[in-house]
């Protein structure tokens, strides 16, 4: 089978918290790993199925370990919205859209 993704995939946990942007029965918010991502999107595992078309609000945190030295924090959050493009037994398939934001995270003082 031919490779269709136009953007390359990275196999890389990444936490993120998914919150569903319209529910009916006040905000749903699910706390779930990326088991690989790209620019364009990501897969999370999950259990519970979420319908394709669901609209999602999505933090991604980004530890930024190997990069310490040239910043002052510790972890980046990305906040970005996506749709539900598939949905199976092992989890979802979530597409990103273009816009979203890049925000510092600070660490607690000590």
């Amino acid at each position: 089978m031919k490779e269709r993704r136009k953007l390359e995939r990275f196999r890389f946990e990444v936490p993120a918290k998914l919150e569903m942007a319209a529910s009916g029965e006040g905000n749903r918010v699910f706390d779930l790993p990326t088991s690989d991502i790209c620019a364009g999107g990501a897969f999370f595992h999950t259990e519970e199925a979420l319908p394709e078309g669901t609209k999602l609000n999505i933090d991604l945190v980004l530890p930024l370990d190997r990069l310490k030295e040239l910043i002052s924090h510790n972890r980046i959050n990305v906040k970005v919205k996506g749709t539900v493009v598939r949905c199976g037994s092992a989890g979802i398939a979530v597409c990103f859209e273009e816009d979203y934001q890049i925000v510092p995270l600070h660490s607690p003082s000590k």
